[in-house]
């Protein structure tokens, strides 16, 4: 008996269209996590990941209110929109969070990231690297003879950019704080 050449979701024996209605699309989302400040909630979200083999791509996480004991959890995760989903239902579940907001779908949202990027150049690579660092707006923290450390805020493909035009100048080294995004408009989500 030949096996059946089937496209993924349709089956010749069924009147019933099996795909998702997700589909198959791996989509970038921030997730905003307000959370009890106490020992070990971190791990646990964390631990939610990486059970389940979710990848996390940025993460940031500080104290947002000192009387409350509340801190703010920012996560870039990919996936498709049924693991979405299925991360944003899983992370309400743990008793220390409070809410669970992704940004990406509620509206238009702000999202920025800080850099250090340390340049190790002479010559005309220190020039072009200045130069480059002025059209970024990435001000230079840290110079020595032979090097410049800079500082950049903005979104991650700015970041990203930068990052890249720099490479052949001599980048040496690159420290990312991770995504901190915020909800536009006047409603907070607290």
């Amino acid at each position: 008996m030949s096996p059946l050449k089937l496209k993924k979701g349709a089956s010749s024996h069924s009147a019933y269209d099996l795909k998702t209605p997700f589909g198959d699309t791996v989509e970038r989302h921030t997730l905003a996590v307000i959370v009890e400040n106490e020992p070990g909630v971190l791990a646990r979200v964390i631990g939610l990941f990486s059970g389940r083999g979710y990848n996390i791509e940025s993460l940031t996480v500080a104290e947002i209110d000192h009387t409350g004991h509340q801190s703010r959890i920012t996560i870039v995760t990919s996936g498709t929109p049924q693991v979405i989903q299925q991360i944003k239902s899983q992370l309400g579940r743990i008793v220390t969070v409070h809410t669970v907001n992704d940004l990406t779908v509620e509206g238009p949202s702000v999202e920025r990231e800080l850099a250090l990027l340390k340049v190790a150049g002479k010559g005309d690579h220190r020039i072009e690297a200045i130069r480059l660092a002025d059209i970024f707006r990435a001000n230079v923290v840290d110079s020595t003879l032979e090097s410049f450390v800079f500082e950049i805020t903005g979104t991650p493909e700015k970041i990203d950019a930068f990052a890249d035009l720099m490479r052949p100048l001599g980048l040496q080294e690159v420290a990312r704080t991770g995504v901190a995004a915020l909800s536009r408009g006047p409603d907070a989500h607290v």
